[in-house]
């Protein structure tokens, strides 16, 4: 498998052009084996409830069973069972799609073949679900394009419901630029068509890629490849006077402009270009700031004020100075994060307080080093700590209730901490050794 996906990303990159005519073959007992390997057993069942241990009980029976459906066309994706995750501290929920443990293999040997075809083509402003690229890249590239480029004004972006507009026939003829095969352009289409069940009831998906699928992400960038990426990158950087700049995480985007009437030319060129492929601009989530080394300068002549700040993947950027007094772009924990973090330990902590003392620890740690893990980058040592003191106050009030009477005073508190210690906050990502290499 991995040799033949080698194969495929050496002449997609070689030949930009080629349509690939033959790769349904790829899918076969081999390549499903090693992503069902791979696969994460703990995660959520599809309408069949079946599960990866069941599977794997007689997988080389199951795998051949499907292959043969697959070559004789009888293989259909069952319905993506319907969920909600609740957002924390807001009364709105997230739909995800969770689909069946076949479906999942299936779709996760089709994203193996589309990233090896796409990775080639895709632009340096992309940075979702790619290979060595990341959220921290992101941010990265980011701060290198607005501190090292005369950057003043910023569109700071939203697509609304991105994921569930997703116009398929648009999609299919996008694939179709590189693809040429109608097994794989078939199955695509049959997923893409599979439906979501919700309370027994099936409902179509004439629109949309459920989030929580397998090969979502890869249809997502390729969509965001075609309707923003190449359009911002051929047609609105050669129209504005000055330079202009883009940075993508998934359907999350800045652009980066010189001068304020490109700004305003591209937000007002972004609204039709997105309604042309079934998306809309989130207006409450989508303005024109000054943002730049002369930012301040220009809140100054509006009457004063520090300038406008903007959010990306989870960070507030704001503008600031380095040691020796030069422009630099800063980041912290944005409010609403730091805010729905606090409220999920809260929420945990609740619900597994009675927990033996040593699980709970071990539990929270691995919790608290995936947060540092995330958002310990640089500048953001203020937020971290600030983390570390709630998160410790939290516990220190569920421990207290696990019966009618107090656990803890503080110094208890601290000897229990001594003997189950939590780790401390620090930065784990410097942005400044990510950008070598990096171009917006």
């Amino acid at each position: 498998m991995e040799t033949g996906l080698e194969r495929i990303a050496e002449l997609a990159k070689t030949k930009p052009k080629e349509r690939f005519t033959s790769l349904a073959h790829l899918i076969n007992v081999d390549s499903l084996k090693a992503c069902h390997w791979w696969m994460d057993g703990k995660k959520a069942t599809g309408v069949d409830k079946v599960t990866k241990e069941e599977y794997e009980m007689n997988l080389d029976d199951n795998l051949t069973d499907l292959v043969a459906r697959m070559k004789r066309q009888a293989y259909k994706p069952q319905p993506a069972r319907r969920v909600y995750i609740p957002k924390p501290g807001t009364d709105k929920k997230r739909p995800l799609g969770i689909m069946t443990y076949e479906d999942k293999l299936v779709q996760a040997v089709l994203a193996g073949i589309l990233n090896a075809i796409y990775e080639a083509d895709f632009l340096d402003c992309s940075h979702g679900f790619r290979p060595k690229r990341n959220c921290h890249s992101a941010l990265a590239a980011l701060a290198g394009i607005i501190e090292r480029e005369p950057v003043n004004y910023i569109v700071d972006a939203d697509i609304k419901g991105f994921f569930d507009h997703i116009d398929h026939e648009w999609l299919m003829k996008f694939l179709e630029v590189r693809i040429a095969d109608p097994n794989i352009l078939r199955l695509i289409s049959r997923f893409l068509k599979a439906g979501m069940m919700e309370a027994g009831i099936k409902y179509d998906t004439p629109e949309g890629a459920p989030q929580g699928g397998v090969a979502s992400p890869i249809f997502a960038n390729v969509y965001l490849h075609y309707v923003l990426d190449l359009w911002f990158h051929l047609t609105v950087r050669k129209s504005c006077k000055g330079k202009a700049f883009m940075v993508r995480y998934a359907d999350d985007f800045v652009c980066c402009f010189q001068y304020e009437e490109d700004a305003r030319a591209f937000y007002q060129a972004l609204v039709p270009r997105l309604a042309k492929f079934n998306l809309e601009v989130a207006d409450e989530k989508t303005r024109i700031i000054a943002f730049g080394r002369k930012a301040e300068e220009a809140k100054q002549q509006q009457g004063g004020g520090k300038p406008d700040t903007f959010d990306f993947v989870g960070f507030t950027h704001y503008c600031g100075k380095g040691r020796k007094g030069q422009f630099r772009v800063k980041r912290k924990t944005s409010a609403k994060k730091f805010r729905a973090s606090l409220l999920r330990c809260k929420v945990w902590l609740q619900e597994n307080r009675n927990l033996p003392a040593v699980i709970l620890m071990n539990l929270m740690r691995v919790k608290l080093l995936g947060h540092y893990r995330f958002y310990g980058v640089t500048d953001n040592s203020k937020a971290l700590n600030l983390f570390h003191r709630e998160t410790l106050e939290l516990l220190y009030k569920w421990l207290n209730r696990r019966s009618q009477r107090k656990s803890f005073d503080r110094d208890k508190f601290n000897l229990f901490l001594g003997k189950y210690p939590l780790p401390k906050p620090r930065i784990y990502v410097n942005i400044y050794s990510l950008q070598s290499g990096l171009v917006g």
